[in-house]
């Protein structure tokens, strides 16, 4: 097992540890992701934008395949978010053309769908999710009646949604970008504003978001209202403080219209306040070193959800014994984050 895949493990489970195993990946079609753009494109500009499935490529690998076959700078290159290399994975990507006719786009493992001209770049973050198509394999369970457990779990998912764990994508091999991210903060390390950069800052955030939450997961909290807490509104990135809690915004967190939330590190002030801003100071002290290299790198408090809703969340036991699961994920979330709380991945 990864360092990095240690780390996600030792995170606290909503729904206690899963009793079984099961194998994932084994072929790329096991894993397939189709983007929802959530709006239309307009069909003239300087913007060609593609949807492509590729296998077995990652985001970054397609983006410099665009460079070169479009003559175009990396600048020049929008998607709305990363995809994973091992997998079946169809997504949008946007090329500024002004001008310019459509180049010829193809290689091994990419095929191009459609294209459709735009008026604007297609931006990260900037589609409505992610829809996922999954198959686990080779069951192994150390508790009777698998069968019986496995869909009392997916009902919970689909009930209570999971903890917002990133996932260990984020962190790269053997938790790599943490580890360079602290070289990079004490200044051993020097790296150029780019791609690279970001990820490594973004692997900061991600280890003291997920040591949070991990805590709140273990206080059965993760999910509910905790004193001064900064809520999220479903679906979007605005968030509020309420200024007291009631029977109305109780039933708002019940039907998942809200969420609470926790920080991804910056500089500026927590919004939070009372037992929730305690519990987060707490953890800035337990991640001195992350959090400060993050407000001297200049980034900005933001926050995240802490729950994850699973939408249209459906599964189909195989006659062989493999799980299909079929849902959808809003941005910037992962699909690893649900598996977790059912299953233990090899």
């Amino acid at each position: 097992m990864s360092l990095a895949r240690e780390e996600i493990a030792a995170l606290a489970f909503a729904y206690g540890a899963p009793e079984y195993s099961a194998v994932f990946k084994r072929e790329p079609a096991d894993f397939c992701v189709d983007e929802d753009l959530g709006f239309e494109l307009s069909g003239t500009g300087d913007h060609l934008c593609m949807q492509i499935r590729k296998t077995g490529v990652a985001t970054p690998q397609v983006v410099r395949m665009l460079e070169r076959a479009a003559g175009v700078r990396e600048v020049d290159i929008g998607y709305a978010g990363l995809k994973d290399r091992q997998g079946v994975c169809v997504q949008w990507f946007s090329i500024h053309l002004p001008g310019k006719d459509d180049p010829e786009i193809g290689g091994a493992g990419i095929e191009v769908l459609q294209s459709v001209r735009n008026s604007r770049k297609i931006r990260r973050g900037s589609h409505r999710g992610n829809h996922f198509r999954i198959r686990l394999r080779d069951f192994q369970a150390t508790v009777a009646n698998l069968e019986q457990n496995l869909v009392a779990r997916l009902q919970l998912i689909a009930a209570r949604g999971v903890p917002n764990y990133f996932g260990e994508q984020r962190f790269g091999i053997d938790n790599c970008n943490v580890a360079m991210a602290t070289q990079m903060f004490a200044g051993e390390l020097r790296v150029a504003r780019g791609f690279k950069r970001g990820m490594l800052l973004s692997a900061a955030r991600s280890q003291v978001f997920n040591a949070l939450l991990s805590q709140r997961v273990a206080a059965q909290n993760w999910d509910r209202y905790l004193q001064g807490d900064v809520m999220n509104l479903n679906g979007s990135d605005s968030v509020f403080v309420p200024l007291q809690w009631d029977a109305v915004l109780q039933e708002r967190l019940e039907r998942f219209d809200i969420h609470p939330t926790g920080p991804l590190w910056g500089a500026g002030e927590l919004r939070s306040a009372g037992d929730a801003a305690e519990l987060e100071l707490l953890c800035k002290e337990q991640h001195e070193v992350l959090c400060k290299g993050l407000e001297r790198a200049g980034l900005q408090q933001a926050r995240r959800s802490l729950r994850l809703p699973v939408e249209d969340l459906q599964w189909t036991l195989t006659e062989n014994g493999e799980l299909e699961l079929v849902f959808m994920l809003p941005p910037g979330t992962y699909a690893t984050s649900v598996l977790r709380e059912l299953v233990r991945l090899s």
